[in-house]
Parts: C-alpha cells; structure tokens; sequence
C-alpha cells in the first residue's frame, strides 16, 4: 500500500467532487467527460495522433476521468504511456462515487478501481500503461525522465492552486515535451498562458467547454 497524502473532499449535485483543500471542483458541472473529451482529447488533436508508443502526461490526476476517457478512445494496436503527477490522493471509494455518472466508462472503471484500491500507482488500463507520480510536481516533474508528446494540463483553478500553473512549472513542462509536442487546458488566464508562451509554446485560444467561453492549446514551438 502507498502512503498518499489524501484528498479532502465535498460533494456537489450529481456526485461531484470539491477539494476541502482548493475549494473548487474536481470536473465541470455540466458534464465532466464531455468536458474532457473537449478541452484534453480535441485539444491535443486525440484520438487521431494516438499510435503505439504515444506518450501522454499530466498534471493534476484527480479522479482519473481524463485516463479513463482516453483509455476509451484509444483502441488501436499497442500501448500508449500515461503518465500523471498529483498531490492529493482521492480514496477508491470516493472515486467510485465521482465516477458513478459516467456509466459507458464502467468496463474501464472496475478495474481501475480495484488496481488504485489495493495501492498500485503503475497498473495496466486497457491500452494505456499508467503511472501516477505522487507527490508536489514542483519536485516530482524536475526528476521525471520521460517526455510527452501531449500535456493534459488539469490543475485547480489558476487562482485557487498557484503553483500548479507557475513560470517555474511550465517551464519543466515544456523541457518535457517531445519535439512537436502539445498541451491542452481549461483555463485562458492570462498569466499562464504568457507562462506557457516564454517556455517555448505557440499558445492559441481556443472556445471553451460549455459555459466557460476560452480555454488554451498550443504546440512546442520550433521543434524545442
């Protein structure tokens, strides 16, 4: 078993998740895997870039839905590498319940519980080979040796968590992104998507999820 530090947590409505810790929401309101479908699969150009070997990482693991709705969209031939940094371990039971609206993703979710369950943070998800780095990705990032070819940028809120979106961080984002490579986030703040510029990004707009007008893409500029 790990010694995770634990998420604190609150519910709203429709069995969604809220950090005691940075009192916002874990997903959208509206619907959560509609909003990861946009904002980090379309967002990064997935499924279609997916092949054997592809690499996505992220920042902010959560409840999991993102590597779930990914693990769903991919099923090709071979693996694709999953990789998450978080702080805050939710338990499996409130994971389940967070989970519990999304019924098409229960063939993936039973087993993903039953793996996070019993402590493991590297388990095997259908095509994807996951790895959950705990821990404060201002420490843990600096020491990761592998690359992305894609970023699920899904930290809290940029006024409620910091230091998730901070020049330092998005910097070692980039030092970790393949040649090409690309990130995806809800949030258009301003200060972060300078942040993501000065570390070598071509930063766009893109229209948001739902309610939410903006959100930010780009790609790794100049083959940096």
């Amino acid at each position: 078993m790990t010694n995770d530090q634990s998420a604190r947590l609150t519910w709203k409505p429709g069995n969604v998740p809220v950090s005691q810790h940075f009192d916002d929401a874990y997903y959208s309101l509206e619907n959560g895997l509609a909003e990861t479908r946009h904002t980090f699969l379309a967002g990064n150009g997935l499924p279609a870039r997916l092949c054997d070997g592809f690499r996505v990482a992220e920042l902010g693991f959560g409840t999991g839905l993102n590597m779930l709705a990914l693990a769903q969209a991919w099923r090709g031939e071979g693996r694709v590498r999953f990789t998450s940094f978080e702080a805050f371990a939710m338990r499996a039971e409130d994971m389940a319940r967070a989970l519990s609206p999304f019924a098409e993703l229960a063939d993936l979710t039973a087993p993903f519980l039953e793996a996070w369950g019993a402590g493991k943070r590297r388990f095997g998800l259908g095509g994807l080979e996951v790895e959950v780095i705990m821990g404060d990705a201002a420490e843990t990032l600096p020491r990761w040796a592998g690359r992305a070819d894609a970023w699920f940028l899904d930290g809290f809120a940029p006024a409620k968590n910091p230091g998730l979106w901070s020049r330092d961080l998005m910097r070692e984002v980039a030092r970790h992104t393949a040649p090409g490579g690309s990130f995806a986030t809800y949030t258009a703040a301003g200060h972060v998507r300078r942040a993501l510029a000065e570390a070598g990004f071509a930063v766009a707009r893109a229209p948001g999820y739902g309610r939410k007008r903006h959100m930010s893409r780009g790609r790794l500029a100049n083959g940096r």
